[in-house]
């Protein structure tokens, strides 16, 4: 093969790669702002927002390792040394398995692993070119992977229980809770920056003999912004939290660097409420009632009738007066911010009142304290779900641009992995959850179990700790199966088996066993059709 051949693949390769890409953030983004959403300390718009920049920078900075283990630590590329299109092409089908099955399964609301579906969708096509002799079956390729599946969900939940379980005991149920968890909330704060400081710089900063950061200068530096960031929170934040909580005054989150200069701002006073008019004689005896008024139009002198809306009038002919740009913005809006103005809570839901009543509920202004520790996390979780997930979309389409640009396999599946390709996938990424995650949202958080932000909090360190750590080492970990530990966990907490929705948990198993045989199907048939299709001889 002689380099920039079967161009058509690569482009194809890329459009496939944004469609998985998309699929990934409209399910496993979804997984990473589930508990916060959920518990409300974040709206759902205000998670896409943040989303937006966390998991792109994630995807941008800190995703290359764990794109070249996807790259290259399941198929025996050394196979296709002597074909390297049909790598290509492999790659190709893999992307379009994936991105299949992830896009429906999250339309449907399923929360899947779309690190399965990738793997899947490999093995798919390792199988339709070789047999099952081109897989690495051993714990160097997909032994290892699986090892994660069932190690990342217990790891995650038992971290999550051990955050958790001392707040709940010395924090929540405390007599003087809230006092308690003002003193405690320094603390919170310095172990949250110390894991993500520590867990960022040591994979953004380079490691080598040359110039790079050591060890032991990583943990400093960590320890230096976790004290920084500890100090802001006892001179600053607490302040503001007492003033805000407890003294009931009406500051906002833009006065905490100069709280102590800010004077006392009372509430301000309730609105009173509308007057109740009185019903006019003719209502009484049987007149026009509201509901008819409400659809009566008033008839002018020429015929024409105008509709009570103010923005939309009808002529006598049924027709349309008034700006014609309104009717656009409303609908221009709607398609726009559809995605990001659906209620995931479930706090509503007759199905999930049991679930939700059997978990235990603390005050409600000490819960308010781990709303700002749990937007933090949610950001790290997100951050760290950027750095590992953006592989499933970025490796394959790493793995098709090198054998283009280059001609030939790189046998040790260890080629750099572009920023470009790091920088689209990052892109689309955000697109899916803003679109299409609310399906998965919705599923998730309270649809597990009862979440405030005291347990949303401890779930999303807890992730984010395993997914940082596995993101790490360069083993691609599942996103969606460490938030489901967690969330378990938090409902395990209660003391009570009522307080987890098994059935929620049944499915999500169910749908992490169909996953990957599913996307391989769909990849292995699709390549074994393509390959062997006749050839039109020139």
């Amino acid at each position: 093969m002689v380099p920039h051949e079967y161009t058509w693949i690569f482009a194809l390769g890329i459009v496939t790669a944004i469609c998985d890409a998309y699929g990934i953030g409209a399910n496993d983004v979804a997984n990473s702002f589930a508990s916060s959403v959920s518990s409300g300390s974040l709206t759902l718009l205000q998670a896409c927002v943040v989303a937006t920049f966390t998991e792109f920078l994630g995807a941008f900075l800190l995703g290359s390792s764990t794109s070249e283990t996807i790259k290259g630590g399941i198929l025996s590329v050394d196979r296709f040394v002597d074909q390297p299109e049909l790598l290509m092409l492999g790659m190709l089908c893999a992307l379009v398995g994936s991105a299949s099955w992830v896009i429906f399964a999250s339309k449907k609301g399923y929360p899947v692993s779309t690190t399965h579906s990738i793997v899947g969708a490999i093995i798919g096509v390792g199988i339709a070119a070789f047999g099952g002799r081109a897989i690495k079956w051993g714990y160097s390729g997909v032994a290892k992977i699986i090892t994660s599946w069932f190690v990342s969900p217990v790891v995650a939940g038992v971290v999550t229980a051990i955050i958790y379980l001392p707040t709940r005991y010395f924090v929540l149920e405390s007599p003087n809770s809230l006092k308690r968890g003002i003193r405690a909330i320094p603390i919170y704060f310095f172990c949250t920056a110390l894991i993500g400081s520590f867990y960022i710089i040591y994979k953004a900063v380079p490691k080598d003999k040359s110039g790079g950061l050591s060890t032991g200068a990583v943990v400093g530096i960590s320890f230096g912004v976790a004290a920084g960031v500890t100090a802001f929170a006892w001179f600053f934040f607490v302040p503001w939290l007492k003033r805000r909580v407890i003294g009931k005054e009406n500051i906002r989150w833009y006065h905490l660097p100069v709280i102590h200069f800010v004077r006392y701002t009372p509430m301000p006073a309730p609105p009173p409420p509308p007057p109740v008019e009185a019903e006019s004689p003719r209502d009484l005896e049987g007149g026009s009632s509201d509901a008819e008024k409400a659809g009566m139009h008033a008839k002018s002198g020429d015929g024409s009738t105008t509709a009570d809306s103010d923005d939309q009038q009808v002529d006598g002919d049924g027709a349309p007066k008034g700006p014609w740009y309104t009717a656009a913005a409303r609908q221009a809006k709607h398609l726009v911010l559809r995605g990001v103005m659906k209620d995931v809570r479930n706090l509503d839901n007759e199905r999930l009142a049991d679930v939700h009543g059997a978990a235990k509920k603390f005050d409600d202004d000490t819960e308010y304290l781990f709303s700002f520790l749990q937007i933090i996390t949610a950001c790290l979780a997100s951050f760290a779900h950027g750095s590992n997930d953006v592989a499933n979309a970025a490796g394959p389409v790493s793995a098709i641009y090198d054998i283009w640009k280059t001609g030939r396999v790189d046998v040790g599946g260890k080629s750099p992995v572009p920023e470009w390709v790091l920088a689209m996938a990052g892109g689309a990424i955000v697109l899916g959850l803003v679109t299409l995650g609310y399906h998965v949202m919705r599923r998730l958080g309270n649809g597990v179990t009862y979440l405030s932000p005291s347990r949303g909090f401890s779930a999303e360190l807890g992730t984010s700790l395993t997914v940082l750590t596995a993101s790490q080492i360069g083993l691609p970990v599942s996103t969606t199966h460490c938030i489901t530990g967690a969330i378990a966990a938090i409902g395990l907490c209660n003391g009570n088996l009522r307080a987890t929705n098994w059935k929620t948990l049944g499915w999500c198993f169910v749908s992490w066993i169909v996953t990957l045989p599913v996307a391989g199907l769909i990849a292995g048939l699709l390549f074994a059709f393509a390959s062997n299709a006749p050839n039109k001889l020139i």
